[in-house]
């Protein structure tokens, strides 16, 4: 989702201050004291995490990936690439898997260069949401630069009402490489459009939050964590392990890409070799690893989804 070293470079980020690093905040203080685990009726001293698997919809090797690991609980959680052209994919699997735990990877840019998607709703060529070529840009940083908010929120609720109108039942919203916490403006409309469709938005004491006006029972997530670039194949469990065994009490997310190194998304990803196919193909063979499962019950880690987390804010 976020894509650390790609977010962090753009000068325009102004409502994140810490994405990559978890730093040592105690979890979860809320108004009335309780931490999100013991709303959810949980010790305090719990540790949380959803795993969670970004991009379905974006092909059909990175769906097959992604529906597996959801059927075996690999993973808890998953977002919806609602642009991409594997979407009906998706919306055909969640109708046999209704309670699968499902979100919207609310998209503003369209980051590889021979596989491209253009947005939802109709928008005119003139659009601040298109790059020079008719598609949602490649970068970000253009995002931020250009996007106008009245074609953002045109833009994110038609692919909320595309997921809905194909029967997909929605558990939270997040934003793909962090597009939508950019700018302050583009942080509001975000703020807003999980407001307009009471779902849950990915939030963490990671962001600045200190301009939203959150409700009190808002679900905010103690870190997002993902593997950075740099990490060889044969240390791809032992750099999970790492991150996660040194966690504090809290509530965490995992984010994973998954998908078969197979040609569709070699060829897709030839040129993006951070997140691209062997780095997703490496991520499934991690999840669906017995060790990696087994560090998980060992380190005492409490696997939920954010239909789970939901029930905080009730």
């Amino acid at each position: 989702m976020f894509r650390c070293q790609r977010i962090i470079s753009l000068a325009s980020l102004v409502v994140l201050t810490v994405l990559c690093g978890v730093t040592p905040v105690r979890a979860q203080q809320q108004a009335e004291g309780k931490t999100l685990a013991e709303r959810l009726g949980h010790p305090a001293s719990s540790r949380l995490l959803i795993i969670h698997a970004d991009d379905f919809g974006m092909m059909h090797s990175v769906d097959s990936a992604i529906s597996e690991a959801l059927e075996n609980h690999w993973v808890t959680s998953a977002s919806i690439l609602v642009p991409c052209p594997w979407f009906p994919e998706v919306a055909q699997w969640s109708k046999t898997h209704p309670d699968a735990d499902l979100g919207i990877h609310l998209a503003l840019n369209s980051e590889w260069t021979t596989y491209r998607w253009p947005p939802v709703s109709p928008q005119p060529l003139s659009s601040s949401l298109l790059g020079p070529d008719g598609y949602l840009p490649l970068e970000t940083d253009y995002v931020s630069k250009h996007a106008k908010m009245p074609d953002v929120e045109t833009e994110l609720h038609a692919q909320v009402d595309k997921a809905k109108a194909a029967g997909i039942r929605l558990s939270h919203l997040d934003t793909h490489m962090g597009a939508l916490i950019g700018t302050s403006d583009l942080f509001h409309v975000y703020l807003a459009t999980g407001q307009a469709y009471k779902l849950p938005i990915l939030l963490s004491r990671q962001f600045d939050l200190s301009r939203a006006q959150l409700d009190p029972n808002a679900i905010v997530l103690d870190a997002v964590l993902e593997i950075e670039p740099g990490v060889a194949k044969a240390n791809w469990l032992a750099a999970y392990k790492k991150m996660l065994q040194p966690l504090p009490p809290g509530t965490y997310e995992l984010i994973v890409h998954l998908a078969h190194n197979d040609s569709d998304i070699q060829a897709a990803t030839a040129d993006h070799p951070n997140w691209g196919a062997e780095w997703r193909q490496n991520d499934f063979d991690m999840v669906r690893s017995p060790e990696f499962r087994q560090f998980l019950k060992d380190q005492g880690f409490l696997l939920v989804s954010w239909t789970d987390l939901a029930k905080a804010s009730n």
